[in-house]
């Protein structure tokens, strides 16, 4: 990875090597071009950018992000592609750039790209200040404490900087009464449910306030256990634990199914003690769409398939 010195450096390098391009193109950028262009000012948690509406070079490090601007048939020129979700496979074309992982960035390609903007969530934090050196860079996260407000929030920011507003709030209105609607059928059901994530033969659970809270807090399922730890990658449990919480239902993300472990999970669920749980006895395990739910939640057509996936386990 680039150091900040060395990418301060290339970008030295790369201004003057592009000073003859820049005096052969004075024509191109005279009055009524780029000093015209229409912008929009961004400020997020991370800072703020200027980015010109409509921007036609368009890198994304968050697969929410691409998900939202899929649906919004907006275009982009990059991506990390180690681990795009199957739904958005067509990604995997090589009309797309591979920009790095969702952890490291090949700031060397990003800078021969010259994009317009970079949109970037989580798990990019630690490289915002680099990846603004290069472009406006916007940060999207999605919050844990309030999935559908930053949700939300997030679409209304690609909506403005797209031109995309009544797409936005139609989306977000259908959503929103979507959501509603399940909260309601899971209050009147009255059950309580567990949420365990399942890696390649090790199990954690997640509960209130967790990174996949969205499914207590907006679809309304109380905690089977209202005491689990807070922590990124859960808390660590035995069958037996499951057994003595015996939930009303599981649901269950395979993150094997994404790494590419070889035990899925529910190869792992499929024991005597699992088998003793009311949630097995009434069929009420349900095994989420792990990419989905692991790696792209927050996006608009994923956030869709959640609350099928949540509707589906009422039934």
């Amino acid at each position: 990875m680039f150091k900040r010195k060395g990418l301060m450096l290339l970008a030295f390098l790369m201004i003057i090597s592009m000073i003859g391009l820049t005096a052969c193109s004075t024509e191109a950028t005279t009055e009524g071009n780029v000093e015209d262009l229409e912008t929009v000012t961004i400020t997020h948690e991370l800072g703020e950018a200027t980015v010109v509406k409509n921007p036609q070079r368009v890198i994304v490090f968050d697969y929410a992000t691409l998900d939202s601007l899929n649906q919004m048939d907006v275009e982009i020129i990059g991506l990390p592609k180690s681990n795009i979700p199957a739904y958005l496979g067509q990604y995997n074309d090589n009309k797309y750039e591979d920009v790095g992982t969702l952890f490291e960035p090949n700031y060397e390609k990003i800078y021969e790209l010259r994009p317009d903007l970079i949109l970037i969530a989580g798990r990019q934090r630690d490289v915002y200040s680099d990846l603004a050196e290069i472009a406006p860079t916007v940060f999207l996260p999605i919050d844990n404490q309030d999935y559908l407000g930053s949700f939300t929030s997030n679409l209304r920011v690609l909506g403005e900087i797209f031109e995309k507003e009544d797409f936005v709030n139609a989306e977000i209105n259908k959503i929103e009464t979507q959501i509603s609607e399940v909260n309601s059928q899971v209050t009147e059901a009255g059950k309580n449910a567990l949420i365990i994530m399942a890696n390649d033969g090790a199990l954690s659970v997640y509960g209130p306030n967790s990174r996949f809270n969205v499914i207590h807090k907006e679809f309304g399922y109380p905690a089977a256990d209202e005491t689990i730890e807070v922590s990124n990658h859960g808390q660590s449990i035995s069958f037996e634990y499951i057994l003595e919480v015996n939930p009303d239902i599981i649901f269950v993300i395979d993150r094997a199914a994404v790494t590419g472990g070889t035990n899925g999970a529910s190869k792992v669920l499929d024991n005597d003690i699992v088998r003793m749980t009311n949630a097995y006895k009434n069929h009420t395990i349900n095994y989420l769409s792990s990419h989905i739910w692991y790696v792209a939640s927050g996006g608009l057509e994923g956030t869709n398939i959640m609350i099928e996936e949540i509707s589906a386990a009422l039934k």
